[in-house]
């Protein structure tokens, strides 16, 4: 059976939008829901088709017709699977942000460069440099129950680096920490192989020297089961003879903390 996947993006506007559904389908008459559901009544092959749509709030009439072009046409020998996804921006060879989004699902299956941010929590006392790790919820699709950088997370599409830093700390610990209070230390790359998942990751790796309380996190259970400080040199070590914790932290970006730090 010939599958079709089909991006329907809520913040795209109706030319966009059947543009998408045109090229999909090989056909490049189809511009609104006459045209859309004349060629799927027309067809005969056996056929799947996979609708992705954005899961923001916005109303968009145009997708809702789209979606239900293909619902009203499903039969004998069509099927017609609808499924709400995150969009991400994709990132291009130059390592830029492109306008290019696609659905995280198939972000992560197919291995495309996307943006993340990363934000590390540290504090200097006497015995050295601390940094707060997060332990990720057992639940967790990737890496579960494995120690992580303090807060993290995508960047949504349409978004920004240093707003989502800002956003993944509030949601993840609890902490309101305004964007210019927090220092980019540069971008690296990161691919999480995982089960049928191929996550490849440009982060923005950002510090945070707030005077933090751990006591006064609020975690998101969701995401983090505890939180905890660990001495960098100590980890570092730790984890080059192999006897820390399992962790998915990587040692390049430890490396980019302490060149920023000392």
């Amino acid at each position: 059976m010939e599958v079709s996947e089909i991006y329907l993006n809520r913040l795209q506007n109706s030319e966009e939008l059947y543009s998408e559904v045109a090229a999909k389908l090989g056909v490049p008459g189809i511009k609104d829901g006459e045209s859309l559901c004349a060629e799927l009544s027309s067809r005969s092959t056996p056929h799947e088709y996979r609708l992705y749509i954005s899961d923001e709030k916005a109303v968009n009439s145009t997708v809702d017709e789209i979606a239900g072009a293909f619902r009203d046409n499903s039969g004998e020998n069509s099927s017609c699977v609808i499924r709400e996804d995150e969009f991400l921006n994709l990132i291009d060879s130059h390592s830029r942000l492109t306008r290019t989004a696609k659905p995280r699902s198939l972000v992560h299956r197919d291995g495309d460069l996307h943006p993340t941010v990363h934000i590390w929590l540290i504090k200097r006392r006497d015995m050295g440099i601390f940094v707060l790790l997060q332990k990720r919820a057992a639940e967790k699709d990737v890496n579960p129950g494995k120690y992580d950088v303090s807060a993290a997370g995508h960047v949504s599409q349409g978004g920004e680096f240093r707003h989502a830093a800002v956003r993944e700390l509030k949601e993840e610990l609890g902490i309101d920490i305004p964007g210019e209070r927090l220092e980019l230390i540069g971008l690296i790359n990161n691919v999480v192989r995982y089960d049928d998942i191929n996550d490849n990751e440009l982060s923005a790796v950002y510090l945070c020297r707030e005077d933090i309380d751990e006591d006064s996190l609020v975690l998101q259970a969701s995401e983090v089961s505890e939180v905890g400080w660990a001495e960098i040199d100590e980890m570092l070590s730790m984890m080059k003879n192999g006897g820390f914790p399992p962790n998915c932290i990587s040692l390049k970006e430890l490396d980019m903390i302490k060149k920023a730090v000392f």
